[in-house]
């Protein structure tokens, strides 16, 4: 089992579930649209949300970010005292890259965080690592090498990251970090591009190590507005069977016996379910062939006839309706189980 670190009250590690992370792309020094931009992200889902902060103007932010519910990771770089004074201006982590900030200047940042209990994420990406030919296994050493540092200075309330852009890369050096450390670890694909691909990338990526049991707080890095990064993240842990609090709809590919329009039909209940944090499976299925064999699993749906079709629920026949009517029918029975 991994130790658990606390970013505020969201747990990371341990047994608790994976939380979602996502990352401002606002001018920071802008406070208002900074704060604006996190309390959307929370709202959408975000459990944590971090914020770059490049120099002192920024700091302004993170002191009123600190005043709000959502827990605030400050992203340093290069600038060991920006780390320093984010702390003390009431960041819940702080996020360093050890490749850009120098050596000597760690016993003074794990100081400040050791005052004040402040986890610190040692996030190593491989393009900012100096050394050639990086392999997935040396990625995974430069990050224990790093958080052996912050040991030694007496202070292992630590959260890990190897971070590529490459996917197999990724998933080779967290299966081999998670082997070798009893950290945290903050998985996701760095610089994955635009939505599109992005989050295909990411999917793989993050889903391969859930699926292997790895990882105890995601970001899906995308160019872009960050809200798409927690809708990803979202569907990524409902992919992976790691939150089952939505509204799963199952629809077939359709072929020729279908009899349905089985996508608008779909399309429909996810709309008007989407926003619904319970668990519920409704299957939507063309034709009888296999429709609620296939579905039993399902709460309630229907598999396609010529012109009625079978509405069923648990594999059972609840009763056949005209194919026109399927769509209402499927809705008031949505509708009664939100109520």
């Amino acid at each position: 089992m991994k130790k658990t670190v606390l970013v505020r009250d969201v747990k990371i590690g341990g047994n608790s579930p994976v939380s979602i992370q996502s990352m401002t792309n606002t001018d920071t020094r802008d406070t208002l649209a900074t704060v604006r931009q996190v309390e959307k992200l929370y709202q959408i889902g975000a459990d944590i949300v971090r914020v770059s902060v490049p120099n002192d103007e920024s700091l302004n932010t993170i002191k009123e970010l600190s005043k709000g519910k959502v827990p605030i990771v400050a992203d340093i770089h290069f600038d060991y005292k920006l780390a320093i004074k984010s702390v003390e201006s009431g960041a819940d982590k702080i996020r360093i890259n050890p490749s850009n900030i120098p050596q000597t200047a760690i016993k003074d940042i794990v100081k400040c965080c050791k005052e004040r209990n402040i986890p610190i994420r040692v996030g190593v990406n491989k393009g900012s690592v100096k050394e050639n030919s990086i392999t997935p296994r040396r990625l995974a050493e430069i990050a224990l090498e790093n958080a052996k540092i912050i040991e030694d200075l007496g202070y292992d309330n630590l959260v890990l990251a190897v971070k590529t852009s490459d996917v197999i890369e990724t998933i080779k050096s967290y299966r081999i970090l998670d082997k070798l450390c009893g950290y945290p670890l903050h998985i996701g694909l760095t610089e994955a591009g635009t939505a599109k691909r992005g989050i295909l990338k990411s999917a793989v990526a993050i889903g391969s190590l859930l699926a292997d049991n790895i990882g105890d707080t995601i970001r899906v890095s995308l160019t872009g507005d960050p809200i798409n990064e927690i809708f990803a993240a979202k569907e990524i842990l409902r992919a992976s069977g790691l939150d089952k609090n939505f509204v799963e709809v199952v629809a077939c590919p359709t072929c020729a016996r279908n009899n349905l329009d089985v996508e608008k039909i779909a399309s429909t209940l996810e709309e008007m379910t989407k926003e619904i944090n319970k668990p519920l499976r409704i299957a939507v299925m063309g034709c009888v062939v296999n429709g609620i064999g296939e579905s039993k699993d399902a709460d309630f749906g229907v598999a396609g006839g010529r012109d009625k079709s079978a509405i069923f629920a648990k594999g059972e026949i609840l009763k056949t309706l005209p194919n026109d009517e399927v769509l209402d029918e499927l809705i008031r029975l949505t509708k009664e189980y939100i109520k």
